[in-house]
This record gives C-alpha cells, sequence and structure tokens, in this order.
C-alpha cells in the first residue's frame, strides 16, 4: 500500500511541476540547418572542349593527359588522347550536381595492348570539371580496377 501512495505521489509532484523554460530560439522537432544542396547541373552547363589532366591514386606521379568533348545533350561526347581516334562517350545519368559516363572498350593509355572500359562521375566546381574515373581492364586476376582523379579547364 505504502508503494502504491508513494507512486501516486510522483505521479502528481511530474505531473503538476512548472514546464521547463525553453529559450526563445528553440524550435521543436526542427532539423538543424544544413549547407544548401549543390545546383542542379545541365548538360549544357558542361558544353565545350576540356583539357583534362588525370592521376591514378596512389601512384600521382602517374598523369594522363586528354581533351573531353562535350555537347548540351547526350550525343556527340567523346574523349581524344594524343595521337589516337576520338573514343565515343556515352552519358549515363545527369542527377543533382553530376554527371555519369562510361567509354569503351579501347586501349588503354596506361597499360598498352591491353583493354579498358571507364565509368567517370564528373561535377562542375569552381569553373573546373573535376571527378573520379574508375577504370576496368579486361586482365584477369588481381589489378584489373584503377581509380583515377581528374580535373579539367576549358579550352580556349
Amino acid at each position: 500500500m505504502r508503494a502504491v501512495r508513494n507512486c501516486c505521489l510522483a505521479l502528481l509532484v511530474v505531473g503538476c511541476s512548472k514546464p521547463a523554460e525553453k529559450p526563445d530560439d528553440a524550435t521543436v522537432g526542427e532539423a538543424p540547418a544544413t549547407e544548401a544542396a549543390p545546383a542542379a547541373l545541365s548538360l549544357a552547363d558542361l558544353a565545350g572542349t576540356w583539357n583534362v589532366r588525370s592521376t591514378v591514386e596512389g601512384q600521382e606521379s602517374t598523369v594522363v593527359t586528354y581533351d573531353m568533348v562535350t555537347t548540351a545533350n547526350r550525343d556527340g561526347w567523346s574523349l581524344k588522347f594524343k595521337d589516337r581516334d576520338p573514343i565515343p562517350v556515352r552519358v549515363v545519368a545527369v542527377e543533382g550536381d553530376s554527371v555519369v559516363t562510361e567509354a569503351g572498350p579501347f586501349e588503354s593509355v596506361l597499360r598498352k595492348g591491353t583493354q579498358v572500359s571507364t565509368i567517370v562521375v564528373s561535377r562542375l566546381q569552381d569553373g573546373k570539371l573535376v571527378g573520379r574515373t574508375t577504370a576496368r581492364y579486361k586482365v584477369s586476376g588481381a589489378d584489373s580496377v584503377a581509380h583515377l582523379n581528374f580535373e579539367g579547364t576549358r579550352a580556349p
């Protein structure tokens, strides 16, 4: 009986107590402020020719340069390595601030005689084309994938 009485008294005290003061600027249920989402990217933002410098992750001294031709739509994109024919590029997706493209298979610049296919995620940052390339080589065993980071500037 004593336990029931104490429990009732505790509930009465809690129920009748004054709610805690909350600061004027507090908002219940509001998510914390976050940075604004990046502006959506359109293919027209990228249209032109880009001089690209790409480095292999973990081997930053290994540099590949090429020109990337882009258009305001999904047609006509290509890669142009020195002394080679242009390589067609397919635009796979345009989502948010990124464009996903793929190319290949074509002969690798880094691994002579080896075929490679690439998937590239690009975004426009401070007027430069930046991103990451995943290269998949047609070899058996280890070292069939390489990751490269790139930065491109608009050709004059």
